[in-house]
């Protein structure tokens, strides 16, 4: 059984920024995977999924994104996973958009949200798959930009990674982290840092 936790804020005034794209692609998720209603539980909504044969469950804490562990640590230790079994989806300023990354463990780069789980459940061996969310421009600060929409020229491009996103995640249940890194690592932008 997989755990699968989209990152966000709750809230009208959050939906769709830069910051929320691992609800998007929950909700995307929820769309192809999921069975049944979303229900309140560990401070967020959870929903059952259906990979396949594999079964996992869709998380979007709602816990504001610097407080996400308080919602990850009691569904894992709820469901009892390993922290393998989780898989965490957060935006990533240090990749443009359109790329994504899957890493089977590492620091948060920054990300609060991650910060916060990886504390909670006190390792940073966590599957995350980190989609680029473009760097801030000069004028801008992070926590300014990580809260605005995208521009209509993203748009496009951001729903042809959430669509694609949602298949990797699926790949991931089905067939683990080293695949999804060899699949979908490859396009890369040569300006990104690893974090």
């Amino acid at each position: 059984m997989k755990l699968i936790v989209g990152l966000g804020n709750p809230g009208k005034k959050y939906q769709d920024t830069r910051h929320n794209i691992g609800w998007q692609v929950l909700a995307e998720l929820a769309q192809r995977h999921a069975s049944g209603k979303a229900r309140a539980k560990f401070e967020g909504e959870v929903m059952e999924a259906q990979f396949g044969t594999e079964k996992g469950y869709l998380l979007c804490p709602m816990t504001y994104m610097n407080a996400s562990g308080r919602s990850v640590r009691p569904a894992s230790d709820f469901y009892k996973l390993s922290p393998q079994d989780i898989l965490i989806i957060c935006d990533d300023i240090s990749l443009s958009v359109g790329n994504m990354r899957f890493r089977p463990q590492g620091s948060s780069g920054g990300q609060n949200g991650l910060k916060d789980i990886i504390q909670k459940l006190g390792t940073e061996e966590i599957p995350r798959l980190r989609i680029g969310v473009g760097q801030p421009p000069p004028q801008w600060s992070t926590a300014d930009y990580v809260l605005s929409k995208f521009t209509k020229s993203e748009s496009t491009e951001i729903q042809q990674t959430v669509a694609q996103a949602t298949t990797a995640v699926a790949d991931w249940v089905q067939r683990g982290i080293d695949f999804c890194m060899n699949q979908y690592n490859r396009k890369q932008n040569t300006n990104s840092q690893e974090t």
